[in-house]
């Protein structure tokens, strides 16, 4: 809180810094400074925590995804919503990315009549990937695992896409290039727990340097001290819980199925989805990067690791339509400033922009706490079909 309030002394001199409080004084937060709208933006497994207690307090909740990590987190959460009456969003960025837009708009329209199942493939890079294993992610009690905390950005997409919700799910995943044990097999492995201060992680295209960076440096060197943090421990060290490699079959209530699969090793950073239809198909093709650096820097002044196409790594967008008898038509979609094609600009402005009375989004992007329970439903079952071996049904899952 320190480190923003300074940065925001610095872009506007003279203004007065934002009040600050303490993790134990929420209630007192939302008392004294009479707030009407809490956004919830703490380790993914306590945003329950935070989420119910403002409904109580009276107060409207904007909360990044995933909603929470388990079932009873987010029965907790809609149930407050229920007898609160108050409202729950979920930021789901994905949703505002024009290209994104675009399908649900070809879709909706019966471009390719009625849809009979989708090929999801979703590829995290080298650098993105490997940073869900050095930092709190890695630890599936804190993010509920890439099936909760990554894929429930594309589990809502078609989710949404489709206008229906899971029924059954059937899952396999494993830790296929990260850990001590996968390091260890591929001489991977360096012998450090956290790479600052560590001369066994010099030079290692996994490890980040935070020391590299004033951002960083700020925001989590200098503050070890009070949370305990790690924000640089070792991909290929012990403790990692969560899966690198997955594939998830999902039967939706309209009979279609997902053939989704989430690899956070690749070479590239994208995704490819196709939709196949009664007449004809659509298939979007995203490249974030094309390819990932070994020298990737972090000395840079923003503390945002990932997520950014820099350079020649940008890839581009393609979004083709197949119907059946005709040649393929590609679908020109613009891109806008800021990330996720412009989406993390359109958001925020659909968040807390002023609104008219009757504003009304005819592709509704804007995702409730349902939208945010029936997105995390997949990616639970998903992660119990991991540890029995068998389909799960999902309808009762959350009753959301």
């Amino acid at each position: 809180m320190a480190v923003h309030n300074g940065w925001i002394a610095a872009d506007h001199p003279g203004r007065p810094p934002v009040p600050a409080y303490a993790a134990e004084d929420f209630e007192e937060t939302l008392r004294r400074e009479r707030i009407d709208l809490v956004v919830v933006c703490t380790v993914d497994h306590l945003h329950d925590h935070y989420i119910v207690r403002a409904l109580e307090a009276g107060c409207d909740v904007v909360t990044e995804k995933p909603m929470t990590t388990s079932a009873d987190r987010a029965r907790r959460i809609l149930d407050a919503r229920r007898r609160t009456g108050r409202e729950v969003r979920v930021a789901f960025n994905y949703r505002y990315n024009p290209a994104h837009s675009a399908v649900r708009e070809l879709l909706a329209g019966g471009e390719i009549g009625d849809i009979g199942s989708v090929h999801f493939e979703w590829l995290l890079d080298l650098r993105h990937g490997a940073d869900y294993f050095r930092r709190r992610h890695r630890d599936r009690a804190n993010s509920g695992g890439l099936t909760v905390h990554k894929a429930t950005h594309h589990f809502d997409l078609v989710n949404w896409w489709r206008g229906t919700e899971p029924e059954t799910v059937y899952a396999q995943g494993g830790l296929f290039f990260y850990g001590d044990e996968a390091g260890q097999r591929r001489g991977l492995a360096r012998d450090y727990t956290r790479a600052h201060g560590s001369p066994a992680a010099e030079g290692g295209p996994f490890a980040v340097r935070l020391a590299d960076s004033p951002a960083l440096t700020a925001l989590y060197l200098d503050a070890e001290a009070a949370d305990g943090y790690h924000r640089d421990q070792n991909v290929f060290g012990p403790g990692v819980s969560i899966d690198d490699d997955m594939a998830v079959l999902v039967r939706y209530a309209s009979g279609a199925t997902l053939t989704y699969h989430l690899t956070a090793y690749a070479p590239w950073e994208g995704y490819r989805i196709a939709f196949n239809g009664s007449a004809g198909r659509v298939e979007p093709l995203v490249e974030e990067s094309t390819r990932t650096r070994f020298d990737a820097r972090t000395d840079g002044a923003s503390p945002v690791m990932h997520g950014a196409a820099v350079g020649d790594e940008a890839g581009r967008t393609q979004l083709l339509v197949r119907r059946f008898w005709e040649e393929p038509r590609e679908v020109r979609v613009p891109t806008g400033e800021g990330g996720h094609g412009g989406g993390d600009v359109r958001m925020p402005a659909d968040l807390f922009g002023e609104r008219s009375p009757g504003d009304t989004d005819p592709l509704g992007r804007a995702a409730d706490a349902g939208d945010g329970a029936r997105s995390l439903a997949t990616g639970l079952a998903a992660n119990e079909s991991f540890a029995t071996g068998l389909p799960v049904g999902v309808r009762d899952l959350l009753n959301a």
